[in-house]
């Protein structure tokens, strides 16, 4: 019950934050409490506490574009997650344009553009320029844009703390390549990053999991390396071996559809990952620590909820941090029970610890330029 009444609060605040707030939501979060990683809870939450009309969106029409492909099992599924709840809610339509090139994420943008949609949704920031450059050309549609901010009187934005959230997953991979008791883990003070497209979003991911790592051991080493791609499953595992190689034991995967070969690369090196976006500890079980789950299911859903309900207001944006259950770990059970009694309870009990302390405000996590609740 206690996780039901959390969901929903954090539902209220954020369709509050929708309607023109500035700084995110105020919901109340129980210090030290993980995320839940079951894509659509709040949406379901929403609704059974009455605060959606049902079916009230019949006849509206909704167009997500995807900087990638879905089936990746990572933020394009999640985003698709909360469409779809939206959809069963309201009868709303959904329609989703993906695609794997900048010529045609532009192409399916002013396509979008110009069907005559109630609104379209950039589910990422790859589509920043295409949005700056002609939403006002289209006065008529509303836009949402995730994972970044674009300003216009047409457009509502929705970022994460993604930082923070990787701040915990650094922190955790930090103790956990202590672990030697664990096969195999080696004595290296090395772990691992693996991100898709080189773009701003994710050096704010990379600043937070840096920050985390080094709160834990200033003298670990931290290594980055980037796919170029979405969409590379072997590219993914390509860069993860060469990173065991390098004397890594660990490895985060923020790499959507590039992300599967990262956790494949793992399980068959007889290392470890780190999932993201969604729920991915069962992706490779036994060899996933944990995941660093985005709440991209929350933000499309509202979008639509905003749409639906006549509360879209333009040039609003909402910032969406560990307190508002935005971003934030899986809770360990998978791996726990994998390694049974060798499982290092340690790192559950200090990721609560820092949560607290990311809260209250006694640890500030640093973003990458651009990015934070005053961009």
């Amino acid at each position: 019950m206690k996780k039901r009444v959390l969901s929903i609060l954090m539902t209220a605040a954020l369709a509050v934050s929708l309607a023109g707030c500035s700084g995110g939501a105020g919901a109340a979060k129980e210090a030290g409490k993980t995320v839940e990683a079951t894509a659509g809870t709040t949406a379901k939450a929403a609704s059974e506490n009455g605060e959606g009309t049902e079916k009230a969106g019949a006849g509206k029409r909704v167009c997500i574009v995807y900087s990638g492909n879905l089936g990746d099992k990572s933020y394009n599924d999640s985003c698709n997650e909360g469409a779809k709840e939206a959809a069963a809610d309201y009868g709303v339509e959904i329609k989703n344009l993906e695609g794997t090139s900048a010529e045609e994420w532009e192409a399916n943008f002013l396509s979008a553009c110009e069907d005559g949609y109630d609104l379209v949704i950039c589910s990422s920031s790859n589509f920043e320029e295409y949005m700056k450059e002609h939403c006002a050309s289209y006065p008529n549609v509303k836009f949402a844009i995730i994972d970044t901010t674009v300003e216009g009187d047409n457009i509502v934005s929705i970022s994460f703390a993604q930082n923070q959230g990787s701040f915990l997953a650094g922190a955790a991979a930090a103790m956990f390549t202590q672990k030697t008791d664990i096969e195999g883990v080696n004595p290296d003070k090395i772990i691992g990053w693996v991100g898709g497209m080189d773009i701003p979003v994710l050096h704010d991911f990379f600043t937070g999991y840096e920050q985390g790592a080094k709160y834990i051991d200033p003298d670990i080493k931290v290594l980055q390396s980037f796919a170029g791609t979405w969409n590379d499953p072997l590219k993914g595992k390509e860069l993860t071996l060469a990173q065991f190689d390098q004397g890594a034991d660990i490895v985060m995967n923020v790499a959507s559809g590039t992300g599967p070969g990262i956790l494949e690369g793992a399980k068959e090196a007889g290392k470890y990952a780190i999932g993201v976006d969604l729920n991915q500890d069962n992706d490779q079980p036994g060899s996933v620590l944990t995941s660093m789950v985005k709440r991209v299911d929350t933000a499309c859903y509202l979008a639509i909820q905003s749409v639906v309900e006549d509360t879209f207001k333009g040039n609003s944006t909402s910032y969406l941090t560990i307190k508002e259950e935005g971003v934030g770990l899986t809770d360990f059970s998978v791996m726990k029970e994998h390694l049974g009694d060798k499982f290092p309870e340690d790192i559950v009990e200090k990721v609560k610890e820092l949560e607290e302390k990311i809260v209250s405000g006694e640890i500030v996590v640093e973003n990458y330029t651009g990015f934070g609740a005053n961009k």
